[in-house]
């Protein structure tokens, strides 16, 4: 399996849907289930999920730095 890929796609998915958001937030691991609806075994899933969270973390990140210096 492509983490990576599976990482991106669904922080796409993930950062385009308000409702899935609040979904991710409260439960990242069933979530992620949910939008890949592969059977990822555990230790990959772990990794996936630790992913998408790095990601929307910081691209939430980088998009309050770009506010500070009037990029929107």
């Amino acid at each position: 399996m492509d983490i990576k890929a599976k990482v991106e796609e669904c922080v796409k998915k993930i950062t385009s849907d308000e409702e899935l958001l609040a979904k991710f937030k409260k439960d990242p691991t069933g979530t992620v289930k949910d939008l890949t609806g592969v059977e990822i075994p555990e230790d990959q899933l772990k990794t996936v999920t630790d992913g998408i969270q790095a990601k929307i973390n910081l691209d939430n990140v980088s998009g309050g730095i770009g506010k500070l210096f009037g990029k929107k």
